[in-house]
């Protein structure tokens, strides 16, 4: 190992970068973790909030929980494309929300007066990363035993399903959900959780559909990466999946440290990024911080079975309601690219990429498609990636094909013009750090 290339972190913690990490998977969870199961957003409007999401990228929404099915806490809709599931909540006036009885909330772990304050803090934001576990309640008594902090005790849902929460970073939780029906997703009577019923066709929209199908990794970014990193790997046994440091990914003006952390199957890739202080430029990691009060969710990204397609119905909705995208690399990227990726994507997929703006990168196993959004609130802090990964198929030992987790890699290729991107975007904003 090159030791002169490691950087440490502001407590010791050691990252020896992308070219001397080795990857390894020790199988070390200490509880069984399938899947992502949901993202829940906090806002202070879910009707809308959730509609836009549902216009701007293809997904119908397909459950509710709010006054007309008896909530007086929350009113919360559920949007669904393929596995992936995006909940929005808000809580109703004060004088409604905190005098309900609690018990008619669909989420047991809903605060009225927590959301309230939330969503002052941190604006349109992920409260909730929700995984898909074995037991919830062996989930949450191993973490806590491990050292999570713990958010929200194990409840058990009309014998369904059970839920839990522990501290993530800041004040987004790790959300665990168990069901004791080996097959839920067969059950007619349960389409989300409990006490969500199933929105008619008219108004979910169901015929949308622009090929996002999951949740490939979410992204968090927290003031100091060496603590963060430890707590979350010392309450899950998650293993680290690769690193990046600022000589890996950063520019001439600024840059940051990463961590990616997953699980035994790595289908549960939590990335966490760190600023790096001292540079020209206030890193996006420091602006972020500041204008989300602390530690937050940054981005998700969100895989698609076919990029262009998702991105052609993407952008026509961009000054309509839906997402605006970073600005794209200049055309020297894309004369490029056929040297680099000539024996994975045709010229005609080439060109295509060039038309809509997305990235390719590769690593030694597959090959990366991905473009940003640019943030998708008022403040400079969360923003949504749309990737498609090639190659690294494999096959379970029922036979059936899979894709490897991370395949591809994470975009190292490309994070200079991602951040170089972020940089311009950011002087429009003024965000230059101040003499």
């Amino acid at each position: 190992m090159a030791i002169e290339t490691e950087t440490q972190t502001q407590t010791g913690f050691k990252l020896v970068g992308f070219k001397n990490f080795v990857r390894a998977n020790p199988k070390s969870d200490r509880f069984k973790v399938k899947r992502f199961h949901h993202v829940e957003f906090w806002c202070t409007d879910a009707t809308n909030t959730a509609r836009r999401f549902s216009h701007g990228l293809g997904m119908p929404i397909v459950a509710k929980s709010d006054l007309s099915t008896g909530n007086q806490t929350h009113a919360s809709y559920l949007l669904r494309s393929g596995d992936l599931n995006f909940l929005f909540s808000a809580a109703y006036s004060p004088s409604i929300s905190l005098s309900s009885p609690s018990s008619t909330a669909a989420i047991p772990t809903f605060s009225a007066s927590n959301c309230f304050s939330f969503s002052a803090s941190h604006g349109l934001a992920v409260r909730a990363v929700a995984v898909e576990v074995e037991d919830a309640e062996l989930a949450f008594t191993t973490s806590v035993n491990n050292g999570a902090i713990p958010s929200s005790p194990p409840v058990i849902l009309e014998n369904h399903v059970k839920l839990a929460e522990v501290r993530l970073y800041g004040d987004v939780v790790l959300r665990y959900v168990s069901y004791n029906d080996p097959n839920p997703n067969q059950n007619p009577n349960l389409l989300f959780l409990p006490g969500f019923e199933r929105v008619s066709d008219e108004s979910s929209n169901s015929s949308l559909d622009f090929g996002i199908r999951r949740l490939d990794h979410a992204v968090g970014n927290v003031p100091e990466l060496s603590s963060a990193v430890k707590y979350v790997k010392d309450f899950t046994g998650f293993h680290e999946f690769a690193e990046f440091t600022a000589e890996d990914v950063g520019t001439s003006e600024s840059g940051l440290n990463s961590v990616v952390l997953a699980n035994n199957e790595e289908t549960v890739l939590l990335p966490m990024n760190e600023p790096v202080y001292g540079t020209k430029r206030k890193s996006q990691i420091e602006t972020y911080l500041e204008h989300n009060e602390g530690a937050g969710l940054q981005h998700l990204a969100l895989k698609s079975e076919d990029i262009f397609r998702t991105l052609r119905e993407m952008r026509k909705r961009s000054g309509v309601g839906g997402f605006e995208f970073m600005p794209s690399p200049p055309v020297t990227y894309y004369r490029n690219l056929k040297n680099r990726v000539g024996d994975v994507l045709s010229d005609e997929q080439i060109k295509e990429c060039e038309e809509l703006g997305i990235l390719v990168d590769r690593d030694d196993q597959g090959t990366l498609l991905q473009i940003f959004t640019k943030p998708i609130g008022d403040r400079p802090t969360i923003f949504i990636e749309i990737i498609q990964r090639v190659g690294c198929m494999l096959k379970d030992e029922e036979g059936k094909e899979y894709q490897k987790g991370g395949c591809g890699g994470f975009g190292k290729g490309n994070f200079s013009e991602l951040f170089k991107s972020i940089e311009e975007y950011e002087k429009t904003l003024e965000t230059r750090r101040t003499a």
